[in-house]
Parts: C-alpha cells; sequence; structure tokens
C-alpha cells in the first residue's frame, strides 16, 4: 500500500506574463492573483487542492526569485528551505531536474506529483480521487503518467496526447500508454482530433516516483541530468543559491515534454474530466464563471450591467461601475488601468500596449 508521508507536490510558480492585463504584469503574474474573485489566488487555490494527499512538509514550490516574496507570502505554511528559486527562466525541465534531486535526497522512495500553478479546476474531489489513484500507481510502477483532459472542443491553445486505448495498465485499468504527444494544432486538425476519442488535452500535470524520473533524466536528457546530480553536495547547504545562480543559465531552455515525456517508453495517460482550463484568456474567464441571464459574468462589487450581453467585467478597486450597451467585451480594471476590448479581439492587446 503507498504511504501518504512518500507523496510530494511540485508546484511550478515561474511563468510571467500579462496575457490577464491590467490585473497580470511581468512583475506580478496571474499565479499569484485572485483571478476567480474568491478571495483565494491561483497559487493558494493550487495548493488547496492537494489538502489530504501531500504533508505540508513534502509541498515544493519553483518559483523565479523576484517572485520569491510573494510565495512567502501567500504560503506561509511552505517551509522556506521547500522554495527553490530559478535565477531565469529554462523550461520546465531544468525546473523538474533540480526539484526531483532534491526530494530523492530527502526521501529516495517518493512518489511526486508536478502540476502548474495557475490551472482552475472545477470538481476537486474528482481530482483528488484522480491524484490519489495515479500517485499510487506511480508508486508501484517505474511509469511515468500524465493526465489527460477531455476536451470539449476544437481548442488550438492546447497540446494534444493520443491514447492507445485498447491497451490498458495492468495495474490500472482507466490508464492507457500513450501513442503520441501533439503540438497546438491548427483549427481544422483541433476538429479532426474531436471526431476521434482518444485525444486528450495535455494538463501539463505529471506524476511519478522520484527515482523513475531521476533515471529518466539520466537516459533521456543526460546534459541536465548532470548538472544537478553532480549538485548533491551543494544541496541545503549555505552556498547552494549562489551555485544554483552559477549552473542554473548554462542548462537547455527546453520543457519536460520535449526533454522526457516525449522520448520515454513507459508513459501512460490517465484520461480524466474534472473540468479544467489552464485561465489562458480572459474569454476563457468568463466560460468558468457563473453568468447572469444575459450571459453576463461579474466579478467585482457594485457592478450593473444594462443591454448588455456575453461581456466579462473584472473590477476590484471601483466603488461603482455601469456599463451600458456593449455585447461580447471585457472590461477589467486594476490599479488605475482600464481594459475594454472585444473579446474576439482579446489576442491583439499586447500590439495596443506598445
Amino acid at each position: 500500500m503507498m504511504n501518504p508521508t512518500n507523496n510530494h507536490l511540485v508546484i511550478m510558480a515561474g511563468g510571467k506574463g500579462t496575457r490577464f492585463w491590467p490585473m497580470s504584469t511581468e512583475t506580478r503574474p496571474k499565479q499569484f492573483l485572485d483571478i476567480m474573485g474568491c478571495g483565494r489566488t491561483m497559487l493558494q487555490l493550487t495548493l488547496d487542492r492537494f489538502q489530504g494527499i501531500v504533508p505540508m512538509e513534502n509541498v515544493w514550490v519553483v518559483t523565479g526569485a523576484a517572485f520569491a516574496e510573494m510565495v512567502k507570502e501567500q504560503l506561509p505554511e511552505i517551509s522556506e528551505e521547500n522554495i527553490l528559486l530559478e535565477p531565469c527562466g529554462r523550461g520546465t525541465a531544468p525546473c523538474i531536474c533540480y526539484v526531483s534531486w532534491k526530494i530523492k535526497m530527502r526521501n529516495p522512495r517518493a512518489n511526486v506529483v508536478v502540476t502548474p500553478s495557475d490551472h482552475d479546476i472545477k470538481d476537486v474531489e474528482l481530482f483528488r480521487d484522480s491524484i490519489n489513484n495515479t500517485l499510487a500507481f506511480a508508486a508501484e510502477t517505474d511509469a511515468i503518467v500524465t493526465l489527460g483532459m477531455k476536451p470539449t472542443r476544437p481548442a488550438t491553445g492546447y497540446g494534444y496526447i493520443r491514447a492507445d486505448l485498447s491497451y490498458p495498465a495492468l495495474r490500472q485499468k482507466n490508464l492507457f500508454r500513450v501513442d503520441a504527444f501533439k503540438e497546438k494544432p491548427n483549427l481544422e486538425t483541433a476538429q479532426e482530433y474531436i471526431k476521434e476519442n482518444n485525444y486528450y488535452w495535455n494538463s501539463g500535470i505529471f506524476v511519478w516516483s522520484v527515482s523513475t524520473i531521476v533515471n529518466a533524466f539520466r537516459i533521456y536528457a543526460p546534459e541536465i541530468s548532470n548538472i544537478f546530480e553532480n549538485l548533491q553536495p551543494v544541496y541545503d547547504k549555505a552556498n547552494e543559491q549562489d551555485v544554483i545562480n552559477e549552473v542554473f543559465p548554462t542548462c537547455p531552455n527546453i520543457s519536460v515534454d520535449y526533454a522526457i515525456m516525449e522520448k520515454a517508453e513507459e508513459v501512460f495517460v490517465y484520461p480524466v474530466d474534472f473540468g479544467w482550463s489552464d485561465l489562458g484568456t480572459w474569454g476563457s474567464l468568463r466560460d468558468r464563471t457563473e453568468k447572469d441571464e444575459y450571459g453576463n459574468a461579474i466579478i467585482g462589487d457594485d457592478t450593473r450591467l444594462v443591454e448588455s450581453h456575453d461581456n466579462i467585467v473584472h473590477t476590484s478597486s471601483l466603488k461603482k461601475v455601469i456599463v451600458q450597451g456593449l455585447d461580447g467585451y471585457i472590461v477589467v480594471e486594476k490599479d488605475g488601468n482600464l481594459l475594454i476590448c472585444k473579446m474576439t479581439e482579446e489576442q491583439r492587446i499586447k500590439s495596443f500596449m506598445s
């Protein structure tokens, strides 16, 4: 039986961007914001989902050095020694290799969940069941597991996983071998994927034993593995951060998908449908938010929409907001900045900001 004290959680919280401008900025990305208007940031909600699955002393956060204080402020229950700081972005592969070696030194029998810090999940109980099932599978095998989300539309913003549904795992009948990982498709290709029943969105949530992932790095990404394996003598020493600051920029800039997942042989997908979104746009947030009878999603106090349909309005500091005569718009206010944009034109926001 799986020992819960062996369970570890890695939260990747290093991304930065302005997709939720004016709320998110390069100095305060969306994972540190209360995007949902529920009183908890995306980072805090991520940790909340793992209550009862992972002991708090086994929670790790990997983030950029510039975000260290925000992590400490928002997750005071996490030990400071479990907050690992990247001096620069190098993709998810170096990030995961670094934390994996830290975990392995603490517990060679550890089983690990790796998750992004800025995703939304509706059915938390089903999510927890899925994590427990895949952790048990990873503890008993040498397999790498990824959670595949059942697609609800031909999305072009997600990578896809093609599963071999005729080949379930022996120990877990609802786990299937991965045939291929597919890059973000164009609309026509995505529509073809939706017609099949064996394509899933790639969530970026991974489950494995620490010994499995460390060995996978040794085999498939030795140039990364060698760097962090050779640092064992400095881990948990006073000079660890100085050494990391020196060697981390020398790592190749590569995702774990490219470095490991697409090369490894024992890779399985666990198909799930617990209401997942990576919340990449204001439009996607509207889809996830309760709407009024006219299709308007409102996050904020004292906001009134008149003769308006299918909008999202997100305000945080204005005392009163009245919107009249808008259909299909984004209206967002934060710290004196105001965005009013057609939802269909959201992708052009960055060009307007220059």
